[in-house]
């Protein structure tokens, strides 16, 4: 294991440096993920349906573009790294796209706005959303192999990241109202949101710095894996299986119940500006849990901390449904879900992290790119099941975003959303999670890395 420092200030600045560039992530996809069909279904006059569907269309392209910028991170040559040099080259297209994607024309036809929300959503989503996130994702393994550290730089990374959801839940009604609150105020609000996102990608850049090197190359040299080696490797690595299968669902989860918070602040608490509240306390324990989560990780593993999660996240939503639906109770709920959301989101992207090192060590390929390319994959179907079966349901329902007063089947199909949903991906996850054992196993495969590392020089 690499050795551990007392903590300085720079280390501290790295870890800060490295959230940044979940908090500039967040701002798009939790704008995507909270309020986006509600902006195309409330403001842009869109089909929830049709929307749903190009959601989940759009997932195939996104996926080959997922595993193409893995193969070009793991490519990738400069002096500052494989993945930081994406940080910097894609920040300002990032928060273009943003605007884009809140910015349908008001005089277009029908057919004409969904031609548009899926050229947008594809731009932002399949293209530069993955060329800066891939990279990103990454960029944990490339820093440290020290699996606490992982673990703090995974809780940094979701602490930040869960204050850029907690700024868009709270400042994106009121921007929007304070632009005028109709169509066009959505695109200005995203123009003072993008500016933002960039700034935190260029601290993201400046502040992070790529150390490990693969077991196999030399001192100062980089490993090609040919791309079929690469791809038959990761299916060779039953852990990475595992949490692509998790985080799938896990932003499965995400989408469905995300994008339903306004629905059901509206429609079932009656006062949609409610959302800043569900999401203000969710958000604000997550990031204090966060804080207390590194010495439970240390103690029982990130696996055991992650299951914990889901039974707490589990329990808050049949409280919630069972309760009453009163404030107190969604004041208590929001707690609880929170700190059950803090523990998966402390552990999961160091997960995925160590499943590299169990790959090189099993198949002496080291693919941090296309490791994370797929996973991203493989969350960006959940996430697009999730938008896709939240339009179908609320479709099914007979949600209409012009109506004064829903029905009581729309309002049914927001608490399916809501709760219920959310309730069986936790259930999945825990199963799944029951065969992952790679925490007992890790210490003895770093041990095994650092020895071929130095048979190789």
């Amino acid at each position: 294991m690499e050795q551990k420092n007392k903590l300085t200030f720079a280390k501290l600045a790295e870890r800060f440096s490295y959230g940044c560039g979940d908090f500039g992530c967040n701002i798009i996809y939790t704008a995507m993920s909270a309020f986006l069909m509600f902006y195309y279904s409330d403001y842009a006059g869109v089909n929830t349906l049709a929307v749903g569907t190009i959601m989940l269309v759009s997932r195939v392209f996104d996926g080959v573009s997922d595993i193409i910028m893995g193969i070009i991170v793991d490519r990738t040559k400069s002096r500052f790294g494989k993945a930081r040099p994406w940080l910097l080259r894609m920040c300002i297209p990032f928060a273009i796209s943003g605007i884009l994607l809140f910015s349908v024309p008001a005089g277009m036809s029908e057919t004409a706005k969904l031609v548009y929300v899926f050229v947008t959503y594809n731009l932002t989503s399949t293209v530069i959303y993955t060329a800066i996130n891939v990279p990103y994702s990454s960029l944990n393994a490339l820093m440290t192999q020290d699996p606490y550290e992982r673990s703090v730089l995974s809780i940094f990374r979701n602490v930040l990241a869960t204050c850029g959801t907690l700024l868009i839940n709270l400042v994106t009604l009121p921007l929007v109202r304070a632009f005028g609150d109709n169509a066009s105020a959505w695109t200005k609000a995203f123009v003072v949101l993008g500016l933002l996102a960039v700034a935190a990608f260029l601290i993201n850049f400046a502040g992070t710095k790529e150390r490990v090197k693969p077991a196999s190359a030399g001192e100062g040299e980089a490993q090609n894996v040919p791309v079929k080696e690469g791809i038959l490797a990761l299916f060779q690595n039953k852990y990475w299986i595992m949490m692509t299968g998790v985080l799938a669902l896990f932003f499965l989860y995400y989408a469905i119940n995300g994008g339903t918070t306004v629905y059901y602040a509206k429609e079932v608490l009656g006062d949609a500006d409610l959302v800043s509240t569900i999401n203000g306390i969710y958000n604000a324990i997550q990031i204090i849990g966060m804080f207390l989560i590194a010495k439970l990780v240390k103690k029982y593993g990130k696996r055991n901390v992650f299951s914990i999660g889901l039974i707490l996240a589990a329990v808050g939503m049949l409280i919630l449904e069972f309760g009453g639906g009163s404030m107190p109770v969604i004041v208590v709920t929001s707690l609880i879900r929170g700190v059950g959301n803090a523990c998966g989101g402390a552990t999961m992207w160091a997960m995925v992290s160590d499943t590299i090192d169990y790959g090189e060590w099993k198949t002496g390929y080291r693919t941090e790119g296309l490791v994370n390319s797929a996973c991203s994959f493989g969350y960006k179907i959940g996430n697009g099941v999730g938008s896709a079966l939240l339009g179908l349901i609320l479709e099914i329902g007979g949600y209409v975003g012009t109506a004064s007063v829903q029905t009581a089947s729309a309002v049914t199909a927001i608490r399916v959303c809501f709760v219920w949903i959310p309730i069986g991906v936790f259930a999945a996850c825990f199963l799944i999670l029951r065969f992952y054992h790679l925490d007992d196993e890790f210490e003895g495969i770093i041990d095994d890395l650092k020895k071929r590392a130095a048979d190789s020089k």
